[in-house]
């Protein structure tokens, strides 16, 4: 097999073990199937900007032109912080998007990936957020009817509760029998202020994810196509939005959207 083009996120869909696609270009590849083969990546020396399509020499915010990342309403700052969105109030980058995205249902939630962290994402992401995230549990905290809200919350929990995922963390195989969510979902919603608190989920139900992975490499190396232009090596497993190989590095799929890559399966 060999394919050429430009890649993006993977694509997850919830079974009994997540399964994952790769888009290259045109083609979508089932990674679960090449778990245990031999893997080649070439990196072209391209980025195309995955919003306009247009040749950038740095790719910003994921897979961006700087052009886009300044003006588009998906690179804006409330992005990674919610509590700064003030598409409620009228003002945005682009209102018609924020209708669609913004001032939609949001679920802050809880979720174990390595480590316990708080999020927020549109009703639509979910388990897709969990999944890109690499969680092996996650359950429904509050949901609330715009992204703004679901920040107030996110934010009053920081103190509590660590809103970053801890990456090496995550990708080590996870043993989650004493994780108790349910429990945690309790001890946050007593951290919030009452008029939070009208916003906590009815939804108890403790989502649970499973990965394609063979094994965990004892050391791991993150490596990117800016050094390692050329990488071939053995798919032993996949989370979050990591490929992990035999030899310990793993590659951030999500970091390298819009690259230009030569892709194969060697025998």
């Amino acid at each position: 097999m060999q394919k050429q083009g430009n890649i993006r996120k993977m694509r997850t869909d919830l079974k009994e073990i997540v399964e994952y696609q790769l888009p290259i270009g045109e083609d979508v590849v089932q990674m679960n199937l090449l778990i245990g083969k031999r893997l080649k990546f070439t990196y072209l020396g391209q980025i195309n900007c995955i919003h306009c399509g247009k040749k950038t020499k740095t790719s910003f915010s994921q897979g961006y032109c700087y052009s886009c990342f300044t003006t588009l309403p998906q690179t804006d700052e409330s992005i990674l912080r919610p509590e700064l969105d003030l598409s409620y109030l009228g003002i945005s980058r682009d209102m018609e998007w924020a209708k669609k995205n913004a001032l939609q249902p949001h679920f802050v939630y809880l979720a174990y990936s390595g480590n316990l962290k708080v999020g927020v994402t549109r009703e639509s992401q979910v388990p897709t957020r969990w999944m890109d995230q690499g969680a092996s549990k996650a359950i429904k905290l509050a949901k609330t009817p715009n992204r703004h809200i679901a920040g107030i919350i996110e934010v009053a929990l920081k103190d509590h509760f660590s809103d970053k995922t801890n990456w090496r963390a995550m990708l080590k195989l996870e043993h989650t029998e004493g994780v108790d969510l349910l429990s945690e979902k309790k001890k946050a919603g007593g951290l919030l202020h009452p008029e939070l608190q009208q916003y906590i989920s009815a939804e108890d139900e403790v989502f649970e994810m499973i990965y394609p992975m063979s094994s965990q490499p004892e050391k791991i190396v993150s490596f990117g196509f800016e050094k390692e232009k050329e990488y071939s090596g053995i798919l032993k497993g996949i989370k979050g939005q990591y490929l992990i190989f035999e030899d310990g590095k793993v590659l951030n799929i999500r970091k390298h959207n819009g690259y230009l890559i030569e892709f194969s399966v060697e025998d």
